[in-house]
């Protein structure tokens, strides 16, 4: 009797330590599932076959709309090859007014499209980012003044030790040819702004740029990050500003407007910014929405006669 007491006593022992050992494992199985789900560990974005050609679909809408639409921005390679304008060149001073008109415009958008941005990727919990978000905030609305420059040519630019002025070249005031077109660059460059001269929306900027190399397989690191981030806001600005301005052109001939002036010939890259092509086809990995967008709605609806 003792004996069979001692066996039995051994035996729950084996059972109770294979208990605890199976419930271990599932607490360490849960830990690794949430682990995977933060920050630390996300499942790598991908892409399937059929998503990609819906991409490059949309790619060439846009690039059809850059041929025919008249208000079209100028590809960058074309402008690249005109001669400087005159800051009081007629097409300068008409790219500055409108520059200036839709800067107002322009900082609201970023801000709200800034916040949505940190929500979609999971940050809008964060009381660090949330503290950096209002500074950013903060810079962008001491944004003024743009200044039209012959030097800076097809370029725009914003200088942190002037932070209330967007710098454009004149030949790109001339090829912005719509409000479109110019809150989409606008934007970019105050989302650079609003990053300041301390990177402080540097792990939105990483976390954009790892899903956007996962999701082309392109090389999106460093400066080219920070750039896309801002062609990403950019893009979403002129998607609000889309919804909030009806329009009897089409959706996708409003929307090409904001990223058609990289539809060049000439598809060159460097080290701080994807080649211009590269750049739409990141963008549209990042938001399929408007892919759905461009390719749902490319036929201009006509103007009824009695309106």
């Amino acid at each position: 009797m003792t004996g069979s007491l001692r066996l039995w006593r051994c035996f729950s022992c084996v059972l109770l330590v294979s208990v605890l050992l199976c419930v271990t494992q599932i607490g360490n199985s849960q830990h690794a599932e949430t682990t995977a789900g933060s920050h630390t560990r996300r499942m790598r974005a991908t892409m399937t076959p059929e998503s990609r050609a819906l991409v490059e679909e949309a790619i060439g809408v846009v690039c059809t709309q850059a041929k025919l639409d008249p208000n079209s921005s100028i590809a960058i390679d074309e402008m690249q090859a005109k001669p400087s304008l005159p800051i009081q060149s007629p097409e300068a001073i008409a790219g500055a007014q409108r520059a200036q008109r839709l800067l107002p415009t322009a900082k609201k958008l970023v801000i709200a499209s800034l916040r949505l941005v940190i929500t979609e990727y999971g940050m809008g919990k964060s009381p660090i980012l949330r503290r950096r978000v209002i500074q950013a905030t903060s810079r962008v609305e001491a944004v003024t003044k743009i200044r039209p420059d012959m030097d800076s040519r097809d370029n725009a630019s914003v200088f942190l030790s002037r932070p209330h002025t967007i710098t454009f070249g004149t030949i790109f005031l001339a090829g912005l040819r719509s409000d479109e077109g110019m809150i989409s660059v606008l934007s970019h460059e105050l989302m650079h702004i609003a990053d300041g001269d301390s990177d402080s929306l540097r792990p939105l900027v990483t976390a954009i740029a790892s899903k956007a190399s996962n999701l082309t397989g392109l090389d999106i690191r460093g400066q080219r990050g920070e750039e896309l981030t801002s062609d990403l806001i950019g893009a979403m600005a002129v998607r609000s500003y889309v919804a909030d301005t009806p329009s009897y052109e089409s959706i996708a001939r409003r929307l090409a407007r904001a990223v058609q002036h990289n539809c060049v010939d000439l598809d060159e890259g460097d080290d701080d910014h994807l080649s211009p092509r590269n750049t739409i086809r990141a963008l549209m990995a990042l938001n399929p929405v408007l892919v759905r967008e461009l390719i749902n709605d490319r036929e201009e609806r006509p103007v009824k006669k009695n309106e």
